[in-house]
């Protein structure tokens, strides 16, 4: 049976980029529920024993959905950092140190500047709800992709590195309807030491 992800944060320590409440009913309330949900689905079915991940890429319909959401979460509130730790630089210097993340995104957007501000037009694009993801192929190659709804790179046969949620129950307590300015907030937040740990583990696969 799958559990409820423990926050590596306080639930006020993304504040005010992530509110309080948004973390309480975002975290505490939508995802228990997708948990919930996905422990009542899979009894006496061939998911009952299956990592969250092989479920993702085997099923569909409900499962799927409520399975999608579940590790898309993790995923997202896994990849966060308090707000006291984000770079007090401005977006247009480097927050990464050397690392194979970063010489991927150069070589692939051209700086870490033209990559957030591709991947911030792909989650403002995304039309209802979903996900915009940095992801990567088995040779380390990046890409951006948006995912409808529960939809993960996984089901691509990509690895996830980093996502943000453009669900509206994911901003809208904080930010109303401005999702824009939701997203290139979650830029002061992003622990990239996480990201590019998923990048590495990737290519030593």
């Amino acid at each position: 049976m799958f559990t409820l992800l423990s926050l590596p944060f306080a639930p006020s320590a993304l504040e005010p980029v992530i509110s309080r409440e948004t973390i309480e009913f975002h975290h505490g309330k939508h995802l228990q529920t997708y948990v919930d949900n996905l422990n009542k689905l899979i009894v006496g079915t061939e998911f009952e024993s299956m990592p969250l991940e092989q479920i993702v890429a085997k099923a569909q319909g409900a499962i799927f959905n409520n399975a999608g959401q579940i590790l898309n979460h993790n995923l997202y509130f896994s990849q966060f950092q308090p707000y006291e730790n984000h770079q007090p630089a401005p977006l247009t210097s480097n927050p990464l140190t050397s690392n194979p993340l970063l010489d991927a995104i150069i070589r692939t957007f051209g700086s870490l500047e033209a990559f957030q501000t591709e991947f911030e037009q792909k989650g403002v694009s995304l039309f209802g709800s979903g996900w915009v993801w940095l992801a990567a192929d088995q040779d380390g190659q990046l890409v951006i992709t948006q995912e409808p709804n529960a939809g993960n790179p996984i089901t691509k046969g990509l690895k996830p590195l980093l996502t943000m949620d453009v669900w509206e129950h994911a901003y809208y307590i904080d930010y109303r309807n401005r999702r824009a300015a939701h997203l290139h907030a979650l830029w002061q937040i992003i622990n990239w030491t996480e990201i590019n740990r998923r990048y590495v583990v990737q290519r030593c696969v």
